[in-house]
């Protein structure tokens, strides 16, 4: 090809057979990608997902709030969630629907069992061979703190009328002055 002036699509098509990598892409072949889905819920869904929130209400219930802190803070989920999690809620503003409580109340009934047969074999470790020959404090110490965490751990009991036990009414007869009676003039 002689040397001047050409076109575009005929230096194009020069630069094609001299070149052994393909060609760049024009502006009309490249793609614009846009509203890359983000980590997590995605975009505009702000709901948490139920087997998430009742892992974060386990967690906070079984290992303690700190634990479920730092589980939530790497789903991106608030501290105020976790507390509304942890009592079965599904938010801070709905606490009074607990749908997810028989499941954390699941969660407190498994430890209490375990409290429980702790108990019982520190229980059975007081026999009166034990206690004239060790400490007698640090076996009734460990039967305490099981029966503490049983207390702890046991669900929660809907109270009636604000009090854990039965109600009592007493009825008082109204006093009546004797003007209300009607008087009978008996003669003996």
């Amino acid at each position: 090809m002689p040397m001047g002036i050409v076109s575009d699509s005929d230096f194009d098509k020069e630069l094609e057979n001299v070149s052994p990598c393909p060609p760049m892409p024009t502006s009309k072949d490249i793609g614009i990608i846009t509203n890359l889905p983000s980590k997590g819920r995605g975009d505009n869904n702000i709901e948490v997902p139920e087997s998430l929130r009742k892992l974060i209400g386990d967690e906070s219930v079984v290992s303690g709030r700190a634990s479920a802190l730092e589980l939530a803070d790497r789903f991106g989920v608030s501290p105020s969630s976790v507390s509304a999690y942890s009592q079965g809620a599904h938010s801070t503003s709905t606490y009074d629907d607990r749908p997810d409580v028989g499941y954390i109340n699941g969660a407190k009934l498994r430890i209490a069992k375990k409290a429980r047969k702790r108990l019982m074999i520190s229980l059975n470790a007081l026999t009166e061979e034990k206690i004239n020959s060790s400490k007698a404090k640090d076996i009734a110490g460990v039967a305490k703190d099981m029966s503490a965490i049983i207390k702890n751990m046991e669900p929660d009991v809907p109270k009636i009328n604000g009090a854990g036990g039965p109600t009592f009414i007493f009825y008082s007869p109204q006093m009546r002055s004797e003007k209300v009676f009607d008087i009978v003039q008996v003669k003996e």
